[in-house]
């Protein structure tokens, strides 16, 4: 058994030790070697995928905050997924310009002063604030790896890139509430498998009283977002940094949350 499992677990052994590559390199189909579609594409088989879906399923749920776990459970069961947003990015003329121009989101593709002398409560103001209050960056995305298409590995990493900015819209910490709102969020508006698994089994951690506000007001709030919203993927956030954030947030039909969050674990 241990012979016939050991070509399948290659790929897993692969992720763990394998360099990360620039975050400002274009997903593009090319010469990237025998069988590669992208830069750190692995390509896998049947057998491979539902062993490394099974397994990052499992460290996923197990600890949240395992995002490289995350990121291979989404890339592992979401083909039909991604394909169904990438069509609804055609169908829109925003959305298939971003297809068309491959846009990346990493700290050497911002412009960090342009940012910092915009206008308090611009939206690229206030992604700002969210990135330093929050200590997180953009950089921390994991690489697309495991997805046989190099256009749908362009739309999860895309997901991927603008999930700063959905907490930045939703006005969502990244504590473990503000986390699992943001996947009720994304779940409704993508239908990716790994958000509604995270939405479900997320709130798990909650203490009694977060997991009371969040069925109550939260869960509610966020799916009703979601639905109201347009696809968020077609969206050129890029193009928005000027923008009033509650301008933004009024054309995509996002509402103040209806708690605040602080204290709340």
């Amino acid at each position: 058994m241990a012979t016939l499992l050991r070509p399948a677990l290659c790929p897993l052994r692969r992720l763990l030790g394998g360099p990360r590559p620039a975050a400002d390199v274009p997903l593009r189909a090319g010469s990237h070697g025998a069988g590669l579609l992208y830069p750190d594409h692995i390509p896998t088989s049947p057998l491979q995928k539902l062993l490394l879906a099974a397994g990052s399923a499992g460290m996923a749920l197990y600890n949240p905050y395992r995002h490289d776990m995350v990121a291979v459970l989404g890339e592992t069961t979401g083909h039909r997924t991604l394909k169904a947003l990438r069509d609804q990015m055609r169908r829109d003329p925003e959305g298939a310009q971003i297809l068309q121009e491959r846009p990346r989101i990493s700290l050497s593709t911002l412009d960090l002063g342009k940012l910092q002398s915009l206008p308090e409560g611009s939206f690229g103001q206030e992604y700002l604030r969210f990135l330093d209050v929050n200590r997180v960056s953009p950089d921390t995305r994991a690489p697309t790896r495991f997805v046989d298409d190099e256009e749908l590995a362009y739309v999860i990493q895309r997901y991927r890139e603008v999930h700063d900015m959905l907490h930045t819209l939703l006005e969502m910490p990244t504590n473990i509430l503000g986390e699992i709102v943001v996947k009720w969020f994304e779940a409704v508006q993508t239908g990716l498998p790994m958000c509604i698994l995270g939405a479900l089994f997320g709130p798990i951690r909650l203490s009694a009283q977060s997991l009371q506000v969040l069925v109550s007001e939260l869960i509610p709030w966020a799916v009703q977002n979601g639905r109201r919203a347009p696809c968020v993927l077609n969206l050129y956030y890029e193009r928005r940094w000027e923008q009033p954030l509650r301008a933004l947030q009024e054309e995509l039909g996002i509402t103040t949350p209806p708690v605040d969050l602080k204290g709340l674990v």
